[in-house]
């Protein structure tokens, strides 16, 4: 047992020291990231909430390893990421899926990536598995294209569930789903993800998902961090539950006052410019 454990403190599991990011073409630089320094802990189920253009989704990218820092580092259990890594399940909006392979084809290509030594037969099983957990099964051999877009996104979350990785990266999953499947699916990932114990990270522009989700929510205004808020609200969550409530409510206003403020003044600033 290690110190933190006797004491009940939660390890930190991604270290973000000091990350900025740099668009760069021929002409111009943008800074897209400013001196960002985060502490991601172990199990944790970490929501970045901002509008349109802040930097969130470029954070994830660099979580992932899909592109690397100008300047800063950002550690993984303590080693520096340098790139895409099998540690590291990533969820776009836009399901990514290989259109050749059929729903169990696109989660055992995941489970081959894993580096787990299966079997062939303990590879089927763990790819009807995740399709299982995503009440999918019966469509496990439809090609993408003969399925509906929340069908693809729960074979996308099936796939990064399939990788079996102690971190999950999800980069507005859900945003260009309709409202009832959306919900279903935010319950189905904060349900999986708990009891994988697995560390989150989750981009979105939607407070209310944010709330229903996080353990803690990280406000973003145009390349920096502008708050953190802790969740007190208790596992599992469920919106007809929640909204209404005073917790929520009250959460609901600190995170919309800090939210709006922050669209307000980039207004302000265009303004100005």
């Amino acid at each position: 047992m290690t110190a933190s454990e006797k004491t009940g403190e939660t390890r930190t599991k991604i270290a973000i020291r000091d990350v900025s990011f740099d668009y760069v073409d021929r002409k111009t630089t943008f800074a897209a990231l400013n001196h960002i320094s985060l502490d991601i802990r172990d199990g944790e189920f970490l929501c970045i909430l901002g509008s349109s253009g802040c930097g969130k989704s470029t954070l994830l990218s660099l979580l992932s390893g899909l592109n690397r820092a100008t300047s800063g580092e950002i550690l993984l259990d303590g080693k520096t990421v340098r790139g895409p890594g099998p540690d590291r399940a990533v969820v776009f909006q836009q399901y990514s899926l290989f259109p050749w392979l059929t729903a169990r084809g696109n989660v055992l290509f995941a489970i081959r990536q894993s580096g787990r030594k299966y079997t062939r037969k303990e590879r089927e099983e763990k790819a009807e598995e995740y399709l299982r957990n995503v009440e999918l099964l019966a469509a496990r051999d439809k090609y993408p294209g003969q399925l509906s877009g929340g069908m693809k996104q729960r074979v996308a979350v099936a796939r990064a569930l399939a990788l079996e990785s102690d971190v999950l990266l999800l980069d507005e999953p859900f945003a260009a789903i309709d409202p009832k499947l959306r919900q279903e699916l935010q319950e189905l990932v904060s349900s999986l993800c708990a009891k994988q114990k697995k560390t989150v990270v989750f981009v979105t522009h939607d407070i209310d998902e944010a709330i229903l989700l996080g353990d803690r929510i990280v406000v973003m205004e145009p390349g920096r961090i502008r708050t953190e808020v802790k969740v007190d609200l208790p596992h599992p969550r469920k919106r007809d539950n929640l909204i209404g409530t005073p917790a929520y409510e009250a959460l609901h206003q600190k995170l919309i006052a800090g939210f709006y403020a922050q669209v307000r003044e980039n207004i302000d600033t265009e303004v100005l410019l």
